[in-house]
């Protein structure tokens, strides 16, 4: 890519960014009401989205090839661990993947 087609880029990847953060205050005016169908969608999609995080995370593991998604299993397991006990999901999700890290880069080396 030539630097013109760079800033051309660059430029419609802020605009698109701008856009998609501008759209709703001009849909839902702070005046007037926000419908009840948004309410519950702002409901029920965070744990939505985390489910489907925890299926893409664990959908290619082969339990019947190297060390059987050992790694995968324990750091998640500490997450849910840390995530009940302290009610903290930075902690628990920077934790969590401090020792997948170490986990498969110290203790299930190949």
């Amino acid at each position: 890519m030539t630097v013109t087609e760079h800033i051309i880029t660059i430029g419609l990847c802020v605009l698109a960014v701008q856009i998609t953060r501008l759209v709703p205050f001009w849909i839902f005016p702070a005046n007037r009401p926000i419908p009840e169908y948004i309410r519950y969608l702002g409901k029920v999609l965070p744990a939505a989205m985390f489910g489907m995080l925890v299926i893409y995370c664990y959908k290619n593991i082969d339990i019947f090839a190297g060390h059987r998604g050992l790694p995968d299993f324990i750091a998640g397991a500490l997450v849910l661990v840390l995530h009940f006990w302290k009610k903290n999901m930075f902690l628990s999700i920077s934790v969590g993947t401090l020792f997948y890290m170490v986990l498969v880069q110290q203790v299930f080396v190949a």
